[in-house]
């Protein structure tokens, strides 16, 4: 209580601000732009990018986050004269973009980082709008997203052996292969909050989406491949600009929810069996910092505890983010706790080179606590998971702004040969009741979800907050689970994906757009081993086409 007290107490002591309002996770086409915008120079240099919502109003001193206009000459950073200070209590309400997103898959579903949307064949569609108001330094963004998927019947798995595969995996992780309401309807709290917000501190409640890391088609640890959960937060709404360097933080108490849907029988098994319906306690954080001394350079780590809603009754460890990070100064020598429980841990870095218009970037995370320093030095990658990138702008004509963007990202969670001789879970899928690094059945990480890999390269050509391009990736499903039935090299459930991709801003539209081919070798780990004389011979390989559409109308 007096720790509170004197947080309070320290936050009454700085000026309030008005400034908190948040571009949500997933805002079609804007988060890219900010970002690309730093690249070019256009931007405050000091903002990671790594601990999202971005609040571009605070961060930025700009008046409307969702029609930016950013000189190319001027680069955007708070300025003395701009500071926030004592105002008097002035209600004020804004309506927030509406946007209508629909997306559509012919064959089978595939889905990444569309937020509360489903894994759905067929026509799908999520309705986003609603408005920010302010007093003071009371901040209420009301900003719900109404769901409707079609949510057809598709192929899966008839093949034994990847049966029982699938029903160990789904006993680890809340992660249904598709979801039972057919249609599917669901109306979420989306991209809300209620903010208090002191200077470059806010806290509050939300029910937002998180991005945490530098990846921008994946991120270990938070990302919007899932709907957002209900969460208390502190965290910083602009860099905290010291003598040694800039910082950005966020902490988290959060609530997850588990869909728990057991599938269909299939030869009398189901796809995998209920463990408990209680909720889930995730205590989080990211920390990011930027050394004075080299420009452009961000480092940082995330942190997540997970444990179930009735032992943290029982146990009161709210903040376990603040334990130490050894499995052995954490649990005592037996190395578990008496509770169920477990972290996960990552360290990243990005660098952004604005005089190049380039940035590298890279994340590596774990998924279990290192026993103690020997075991870190003799196997740090055990249960690991990475993803590196790069981004590189080229200047078609300096005085139009025209340029050409190339882009690379590798996401790797399949294990390595450690998890043969130790003990493991899939990377963020825990064992017993946890049901892993999720939220109503969807990945709160890397969407690509557990064992799998993702290599992304993409082409294309932009003025502004127009951008027009194609997309090559290769997608390989859940490598972890293939082994645990097979040996055979042949038989990988690999995608090989061909999207074109546009953006166009309209006056107050803001139109997305993306048409994606999508070649699916051996779908559903679908392979017949020949005859000796046709090694190679294909599986069950299918044609998938999904297309997304996205329209922003903004007051």
């Amino acid at each position: 209580m007096k720790f509170l007290f004197s947080f309070i107490l320290l936050l009454s002591l700085l000026p309030f601000t008005e400034f908190a309002q948040s571009l949500p996770v997933g805002t079609p086409g804007l988060e890219e732009y900010y970002r690309r915008a730093q690249l070019m120079g256009k931007l405050d240099s000091t903002i990671s990018f790594c601990s999202n919502p971005f609040f571009p109003v605070a961060a930025l001193r700009i008046s409307d986050p969702f029609t930016p206009s950013l000189s190319p000459s001027v680069p955007q950073s708070p300025s003395p004269s701009t500071s926030p200070s004592f105002r008097p209590f002035r209600l004020s309400v804004t309506l927030l973009p509406l946007t209508w997103q629909q997306q559509w898959n012919s064959h089978h579903p595939y889905s990444l980082n569309d937020g509360p949307m489903i894994p759905a064949r067929g026509y799908q569609t999520m309705l986003t709008g609603g408005f920010f108001a302010k007093l003071g330094p009371l901040s209420v963004q009301f900003y719900p997203e109404l769901v409707y998927a079609q949510n057809k019947h598709f192929d899966t798995s008839t093949k034994e052996a990847a049966i029982a595969a699938y029903n160990n995996f789904h006993s680890r992780i809340d992660l249904p292969e598709y979801f039972p309401d057919k249609p599917y309807n669901k109306l979420f709290p989306g991209q809300s909050s209620i903010r208090l917000t002191f200077g470059f501190v806010s806290v509050g409640i939300s029910s937002e989406n998180l991005w945490w890391g530098p990846g921008t088609r994946n991120a270990l640890m938070m990302s919007n491949s899932a709907p957002g959960f209900y969460h208390a937060t502190i965290n910083t709404s602009r860099p905290i600009r010291t003598s040694i360097g800039s910082f950005e933080t966020q902490i988290i108490g959060g609530r997850l929810e588990t869909c728990n849907f057991l599938g269909e029988e299939a030869s009398g098994n189901k796809l995998f069996y209920p463990n408990s319906d209680d909720w889930r306690y995730l205590n989080a954080m990211v920390l990011t910092y930027q050394p004075r001394w080299v420009h452009g350079l961000f480092i940082g780590m995330t942190r997540s505890f997970m444990m179930m809603g009735s032992d943290l009754k029982k146990y009161n460890r709210y903040f376990r983010v603040f334990s130490p990070i050894s499995k052995k100064e954490n649990y005592s020598n037996e190395g578990e706790a008496a509770y169920a429980e477990d972290q996960q841990l990552s360290f990243f870095a990005r660098w952004i080179l604005p005089a190049d218009h380039a940035e590298v970037y890279g994340e590596f995370g774990r998924g279990d606590h290192n026993y103690d320093l020997r075991d870190m030095y003799l196997q740090p990658d055990h249960e690991r998971a990475y993803l590196i990138g790069l981004k590189k702008l080229f200047y078609l004509d300096d005085t139009s702004g025209k340029y050409l963007e190339f882009d690379l990202e590798l996401t790797q969670l399949e294990q390595n040969n450690s998890n043969s001789q130790r003990a493991v879970s899939y990377y963020a899928s825990y064992g017993g009741s946890l049901r892993g690094n999720s939220n109503l059945g969807q990945m709160l990480g890397a969407g690509i979800g557990p064992g799998s890999n993702l290599q992304t390269i993409t082409l294309s050509w932009g003025k502004g907050l127009n951008n027009f391009g194609f997309q090559l990736e290769r997608f390989v499903h859940n490598n972890d689970l293939y082994y645990s039935f097979t040996n055979d090299s042949r038989g990988h459930w690999v995608d090989i994906n061909l999207a074109f991709k546009g953006q166009y801003n309209w006056k107050s539209f803001l139109l997305s757009a993306r048409l994606e081919g999508i070649r699916s070798f051996n779908y559903e780990y679908s392979y017949v081993p020949p005859d000796a004389n046709n090694y190679w011979s294909p599986g069950k390989d299918v044609y998938n086409v999904q297309g997304n559409l996205a329209i922003t109308y903004r007051f």
